[in-house]
C-alpha cells in the first residue's frame, strides 16, 4: 500500500479505471485481505467525501461498517467484488457508526480519518 499518496475520502484511480460510482457498487461483495466481510448497502462519490457502507451480516453481528473510499484497493465489476487492502481485524476494530451510517457526518468522518490514518500513515487522516 502506498501511504505517501493515500487519501481517505477519494477513490483510488488506476490505469484504465474511470467513472467509478459508489451507487453502482451497492450489492457488491467486499473482501478484506484475509476474507469476505459483507456486502455494500450504501455509498457516496461526493468529491473529497467518498465512502461505502458494508453490512457485515453475522460476521460482526450485523454491524454496518463505514469505509472511506481510500480503503478500496480495487473493484472487479465482472465478479461484483470490492477488494480492500485491510484485514478483517482492522475493519472489525473500526469505530462504530454514530447513527444508521446512512451518511457519515463531519465529526464521524474525522473519527474514521483518525482511525484509518493510523493504519495508512501520517497523511491518512486528512479530508
Amino acid at each position: 500500500m502506498n501511504t505517501e499518496s493515500w487519501e481517505a475520502w477519494s477513490f483510488r484511480t488506476k490505469t484504465g479505471e474511470t467513472g467509478l460510482q459508489a451507487e453502482n457498487l451497492v450489492g457488491f461483495e467486499v473482501e478484506a485481505t484475509d476474507g469476505g466481510i459483507g456486502k455494500i448497502v450504501n455509498g457516496s462519490t461526493d468529491d473529497g467525501s467518498s465512502w461505502i457502507v458494508v453490512d457485515t451480516g453475522p460476521w460482526i453481528f450485523g454491524r454496518l461498517v463505514v469505509l472511506p473510499a481510500g480503503t478500496i484497493d480495487r473493484v472487479d465489476t465482472e465478479d461484483e467484488k470490492v477488494y480492500l487492502d485491510l484485514t478483517k481485524e482492522q475493519v472489525k476494530d473500526s469505530p462504530p457508526p454514530t447513527e444508521e451510517a446512512a451518511a457519515p457526518d463531519q465529526e464521524y468522518r474525522g473519527i474514521l480519518g483518525t482511525y484509518y490514518g493510523g493504519i495508512y500513515g501520517p497523511r491518512g487522516g486528512g479530508f
